[in-house]
């Protein structure tokens, strides 16, 4: 009778599991690859940046920028609309807030506009259009945009974001 408990405590707790602090999974997630990239070309920073942003990943996204990283926008709700122009410790700040205010973020890339890549230079500029959903689009409606980043490859051929302008008028 002991040997049986133990089976079936065994199959309880094997396939009872579930982690209380790991967030639910939504399908938009099961279509990002679950791979971070060793961030090897500029690319492979966005990969890490949409893999960031889905799962809301502080850690990972803090690795993404370079200590002399700058943020440009405007911000358009102001009259006349004013710059927004920010460093690394802000945008960490600013990033974490927008991943514990939201449950979910969908983030896709979309069609390449610039590209100036060259795998043996150091400096590397991508202008990019991307689609944001906040919480599927219900109180925010989706954010659709041009982004224009600067990498530089620092050490070990790892590439970081230097400057990253939000072209976007929304």
């Amino acid at each position: 009778m002991t040997r049986l408990r133990i089976i079936l405590l065994f199959f309880i707790f094997l396939f009872g599991c579930s982690n209380p602090f790991a967030p639910a999974l939504t399908e938009s997630d099961l279509k990002v690859t679950a791979i971070l990239t060793e961030q090897l070309s500029p690319q492979d920073v966005l990969t890490n940046f949409r893999y960031a942003y889905t799962f809301k990943d502080s850690l990972i996204y803090s690795e993404l920028l370079d200590s002399t990283f700058l943020f440009i926008s405007t911000n358009y709700s102001t009259s006349p609309p004013t710059d927004i122009n920010w460093g690394r410790d802000v945008d960490l700040k600013t990033t974490a807030g927008l991943f514990r205010h939201f449950n979910t973020l969908e983030l896709f890339w979309g069609a390449i506009l610039l590209e100036n890549y060259r795998s043996d230079s150091t400096l590397s500029e991508i202008k990019i259009t991307f689609q944001l959903t906040l919480d599927g689009g219900r109180e925010i409606p989706t954010l659709k945009g041009e982004a224009l980043f600067n990498f530089a490859r620092r050490n070990k051929g790892i590439w970081k974001i230097t400057r990253w302008e939000d072209l976007s008028s929304f």
